[in-house]
């Protein structure tokens, strides 16, 4: 009698369950899935940028169960490199991945999204965005183009780049046609120079024909990927123009809002993760792609530093051209306001922490 009794039990428990089951099961049938689509400015061969965008889909797929999926387009396969944020803006596509800085002509204030020369290093920059004012103000300009953005990967402190002749004082600039974006390209022009926006497909040949005669573009693993090395000898550092570059994922404000919540959050934290690993990926290949160079091609490839007289020279005008691009709109001014701020509370704490290390380090 009493097993007969554990029988009945064990199977009225089951029974429960499998109808909880049955009540629960519609709700997990009818979440919704989303498909959205990615281009980026980035050339295929760019297998950290561009591989990167592609870790970022792989990455939210997961995490979503399939729920959320992202074809990533190279730059060229569904429009030409700067088409995305104008086709992400109007809703053609979803997303993109690129550098807030490309966007400059349509708000003078984006530039400090990217980098700030003789400025933020990547962590500064990281911790401005998270934990200052640099989140908040993207936002709010973005939201003007339907927008939602994102910080993307850091490059971290990038070269100086790529010369086909030498540059001895700052007067070597004037006449020089340079690829080189945001800012640090009104430090080029107000220096002399002329500043060619070339997407990064398209550099080398450039470069190789002399459409211009110099080029920056990350460090030495993306350098010889597009084969810069090939097309000039002299390879200037250090990157005073970019510090701590900051990429994006940036997403058509409709469908972003149109997610549930943990789906947007999914995309929120991928963004910071990419930003953190690929980070992290440049330091772990920059230096096998520096010692390349330094082997390899010796002799072929000169690394040169630039002189301390070039680097004064060179923050002078940064200085003034910043200034005078914070006077362009009334957002550049705010975002200007926040980075001088955040900066200059930051630099007390830097200079007895990660910058006096490195120079008692140095002195050993």
């Amino acid at each position: 009698m009493e097993g007969r009794r554990r029988f009945i039990l064990k199977g009225a428990t089951l029974a429960a369950a499998t109808a909880a089951t049955a009540v629960n099961a519609p709700n997990v049938i009818a979440q919704p899935k989303f498909q959205w689509r990615l281009s980026t400015t980035w050339p295929p061969a760019l297998d950290v940028l561009q591989g990167g965008a592609q870790r970022f889909a792989r990455m939210v797929d997961e995490m979503s169960s399939g729920r959320l999926k992202i074809q990533v387009f190279a730059a060229g396969e569904l429009m030409p490199a700067f088409g995305c944020f104008d086709a992400a803006s109007q809703g053609t596509i979803e997303a993109f991945n690129a550098a807030p800085y490309y966007w400059a002509g349509k708000e003078p204030a984006l530039q400090w999204f990217s980098a700030v020369p003789f400025s933020f290093n990547p962590q500064a920059q990281m911790a401005w965005y998270i934990h200052g004012d640099g989140l908040k103000l993207w936002e709010e300009i973005y939201a003007a183009f339907n927008l939602v953005p994102r910080p993307g990967a850091s490059t971290g402190v990038q070269m100086a780049g790529w010369f086909r002749k030498k540059i001895n004082t700052t007067a070597d600039y004037k006449g020089l046609k340079m690829r080189i974006p945001g800012l640090g390209g009104k430090v080029v022009a107000k220096a002399g120079g002329t500043v060619v926006l070339t997407p990064g497909g398209e550099i080398y040949t450039a470069l190789e024909r002399g459409t211009i005669d110099s080029t920056e573009w990350v460090g030495p693993h993306d350098d010889m990927k597009l084969g810069l090395h090939n097309a000039a000898k002299y390879y200037y550092y250090p990157g005073w123009h970019e510090p701590g570059t900051t990429g994006e994922y940036s997403f058509n404000k409709k469908a972003y809002d149109a997610l549930p919540t943990d789906l947007k959050r999914i995309l929120d934290y991928a963004c910071q993760s990419m930003q953190v690993y690929t980070f992290m990926e440049y330091e772990a290949k920059n230096f096998i792609a520096l010692q390349k160079l330094k082997t390899d091609f010796k002799g072929k490839v000169e690394l040169v530093a630039f002189s301390n007289a070039i680097l004064k020279d060179l923050k002078k005008i940064s200085d003034d051209v910043i200034k005078e691009e914070s006077e362009k709109s009334p957002q550049a001014r705010k975002v200007y306001a926040s980075v001088k701020k955040f900066e200059t509370a930051l630099n007390d704490w830097r200079l007895i922490s990660e910058a006096a290390y490195h120079a008692q380090v140095a002195s050993l």
